[in-house]
């Protein structure tokens, strides 16, 4: 038996398929280490990827102007306008989150007039493309001018409907400068505060009141006006009732005058009727006289 054994385990086939066993465990572990060294790499290739790959992000940025602000004025330009960034993931999103770049138009060497600009980035990453919408822009450049002018109060109403009555309004600002391109500054008429009075106010009325400039023709005009506001106060006092205790003084004069005449006329007719008496006695008295005088006579 110890024998047999032993040639059992020294026979080729046996061998053989121990060896094919062996073979393949090893294929085994050496496939699957690759498998996951693989993987590990594919997934490191991934995440680079991902950092390494283009993006575009759309962004609303205010346009900045280039100008002598002192000596012109600009409009007809877009406060803000669109930029479509292009470039690295990880670029394109910290400029979205900081914005570190700003989108201008330079018109310092540009003369008094209407023109066509084109607009321009600065500060943006070199690795980064930009598209502006819209890529020009048009443009009007006036000369600036300034202004003193005095503030008018205009009340929406001058009547109140319980009688009561409006004093003169007053403004604790009395001028005001006015700055704008020459165009506009030219047609400014007025500058007034305008203060629209409740019908049943019966109170002094203070107001604090945004100032406009406008033309001849009542409409709005585009200036800077300086200061913006005023304060107005409007004194309110009871009309009714001042009438009314002016009609009744003047009543009270009237019965007076009245009574005045009326004692006047009496006492003419007193008067009047004293002489009469006086009149008669007088004549009573001449004809008794003559009787008098007849009978010695005789």
């Amino acid at each position: 038996m110890g024998k047999d054994t032993k040639g059992f385990f020294r026979r080729k086939w046996f061998l053989r398929i121990i060896s094919l066993i062996l073979a393949l465990f090893l294929f085994m572990y050496v496939n699957g280490s690759k498998s996951g060294f693989l993987r590990q790499n594919t997934r490191n290739n991934n995440q680079s990827s991902a950092l390494m790959s283009n993006k575009s992000v759309t962004l609303r940025m205010p346009l900045d102007v280039t100008i002598d602000n002192n000596k012109y004025i600009v409009s007809g330009y877009p406060q803000y306008v669109k930029v479509k960034v292009t470039g690295p993931s990880a670029l394109v999103t910290t400029t979205s989150n900081t914005q570190n770049f700003k989108v201008y138009a330079d018109l310092s060497d540009l003369t008094p007039g209407k023109h066509r600009v084109k607009l321009k980035t600065s500060g943006l990453n070199s690795e980064l493309t930009s598209k502006i919408e819209p890529q020009y822009i048009n443009v009007n450049i006036q000369p600036r001018k300034m202004i003193t002018m005095k503030v008018t109060i205009r009340l929406s109403t001058r009547d109140l409907d319980n009688g009561y009555k409006l004093g003169r309004p007053h403004s604790d600002i009395q001028t005001v400068q006015v700055t704008g391109s020459r165009d506009e500054v030219n047609k400014v008429n007025r500058i007034i505060a305008f203060v629209a009075i409740p019908h049943d106010a019966k109170d002094n009325i203070a107001r604090q009141v945004t100032l406009q400039a406008i033309d001849r023709n009542g409409q709005t005009l585009n200036v800077v006006i300086s200061p913006t506001t005023t304060n107005v106060s409007i004194p309110i006092s009871a009309g009714s009732q001042s009438s009314s205790s002016s009609d009744s003084s003047s009543s009270s004069s009237s019965e007076e005058s009245e009574e005045t005449k009326s004692s006047s006329r009496t006492s003419s007719r007193n008067d009047s009727s004293d002489s009469s008496s006086e009149t008669s006695q007088s004549s009573s008295s001449i004809s008794n006289e003559d009787s008098s005088s007849s009978s010695q006579n005789q």
